[in-house]
């Protein structure tokens, strides 16, 4: 297993941080705060109220800096983000319209006046006008 301490953001390396982290500490790598249940080696979203400590209060944004005196940091806590899925979903759709880009197919007016405009020029604006 991983000891280093790592942002549980972005996974940056904390051995420059003091231990135990200040509830103000944040990553220099991506200002996340670090005193933050996600970080903590009580965290478990099986659990009850995501926390292992069966005294501790209930904390209801995971993610912010919180004042739990059973805090304990853990090394490792950076999980890369599974973006399978979406890979997925963009092959799909790549395979459903070809690989089209996401530019409109031209209409039938569109073409008509893409040819008046190279054969007589820009001289005459949608509204019927004369451009000046």
């Amino acid at each position: 297993m991983n000891d280093t301490l790592v942002c549980w953001r972005c996974g940056a390396s904390l051995a420059d941080q003091p231990v135990p982290l200040g509830r103000l500490a944040e990553c220099k790598s991506c200002g996340a705060q670090l005193h933050v249940c996600r970080l903590c080696q009580f965290y478990d979203v099986s659990a009850a109220k995501s926390c292992r400590e069966p005294v501790a209060d209930e904390v209801t944004n995971k993610d912010r800096a919180n004042f739990c005196g059973y805090f304990q940091a853990k090394p490792g806590a950076y999980v890369a983000p599974d973006d399978s899925k979406a890979k997925a979903a963009r092959a799909t759709l790549s395979d459903l319209f070809g690989g089209a880009s996401n530019a409109p197919t031209p209409t039938a007016a569109d073409e008509a006046r893409r040819a008046l405009d190279q054969l007589f020029g820009p001289i005459i604006s949608r509204g019927g006008k004369k451009q000046e």
